[in-house]
């Protein structure tokens, strides 16, 4: 017995050492699901560059891209990879899409990982095409009441910002029947028909709307956020969605961090207490900002509340996406 005892007590005390030692000499690797270049892959490289800081002790980060299926494959990578800290995913709005979209998902995104927190959201406009008839918000709608069966919405593929949006658009608005949704292989196809005008309308983050707005290539009609943009010297003007008379709508796309389930608590807070650090360094808000994104700020930077976030959110996409009865798989 007084030999187990010890063997017990010498496991605690190498845990312990193992924990305060996180993360030694193995580098840190970010999982972003999609490819590189993309808005979700800076936000990984930023991120890590910023938290490399943050963390100190030599730590040391990599982005590793595992691009396909609108960011499962990457993610249910992550969801096997060994506890331990060292495999991290960083995922978009994806996370919370992928129940609605996929009905045959390999891994569970509420019991797979630990959530570490949220990282920052970036805002979605309302665009049609520049010779749209429409002006403002309410002439858009009574547009499309007028022209029921004769417009159309175009988005960047199953999963993407751009199609999560126009569901949920279509769907306060009691539009579905209304329009055609005009899907393409990307934004840059999808952007370039509406400049072009082949297409009427599109809903897209920032990220990818403001240069086409500010050069006068689309117009503008409302913001998807809970509250007008009065920090955007571009979009402060335009009316948010619930301003409208949408009540409820409220849709960003937002960035989390997370690790494999049964990962130590105390690595866990190792990894938050950076990522919080990171979140408040000059350099890195700067870079989101110019990406058009908002750092989070709130209680959602902690892993319980980015958890009921995201749970919501699964809430409140899925039966949109079954509405629309069309899957990814």
């Amino acid at each position: 017995m007084k030999r187990l005892l010890v063997l017990a007590l010498a496991a605690t005390a190498l845990f312990a050492q193992a924990q305060t030692s996180f993360p030694g000499t193995k580098p840190i690797t970010f999982v972003v699901p999609f490819a590189a270049g993309g808005p979700t892959d800076r936000v990984a490289r930023d991120l890590a560059e910023a938290m490399r800081k943050s963390m100190g002790n030599g730590a040391n980060f990599v982005v590793e891209n595992v691009n396909g299926a609108g960011g499962t494959i990457g993610a249910a990578k992550v969801s096997k990879a060994a506890p331990d800290g060292h495999t991290l995913l960083l995922h978009h709005i994806g996370m919370a899409a992928a129940p609605g979209l996929y009905r045959k998902l390999s891994y569970k995104p509420l019991e797979d990982f630990e959530y570490l927190g949220m990282i920052n959201e970036v805002p979605m406009t309302i665009i049609g095409k520049p010779q749209l008839a429409a002006n403002t918000y309410r002439d858009l709608e009574n547009y499309i009441k007028a022209n029921s069966g004769k417009l159309n919405i175009a988005h960047a593929g199953l999963g993407s910002a751009s199609h999560l949006c126009g569901l949920m658009w279509q769907s306060s608005i009691n539009a579905k029947e209304a329009m055609t949704t005009i899907p393409f292989g990307g934004t840059a196809p999808a952007m370039n028909a509406l400049v072009g005008g082949q297409v009427d309308m599109m809903c897209d983050q920032t990220t990818n709307t403001v240069g086409q707005i500010e050069a006068g290539r689309v117009k503008a009609y409302a913001v998807t956020t809970a509250k007008p943009l009065s920090s955007n010297k571009l979009l402060k003007d335009y009316p948010t969605l619930q301003e409208m008379g949408l009540k409820g709508f409220d849709l960003t796309i937002w960035h989390g961090l997370y690790a494999p389930k049964g990962t130590p608590p105390a690595v866990l807070a190792q990894i938050n207490t950076a990522m919080k650090a990171a979140l408040k360094d000059p350099e890195f808000i700067k870079k989101q900002e110019g990406l058009g994104a908002v750092v989070v700020t709130d209680k959602r930077v902690e892993p319980a509340a980015h958890k009921t976030f995201v749970t919501n959110e699964i809430n409140k996409l899925k039966p949109v996406i079954d509405a629309a009865g069309k899957y990814a798989d």
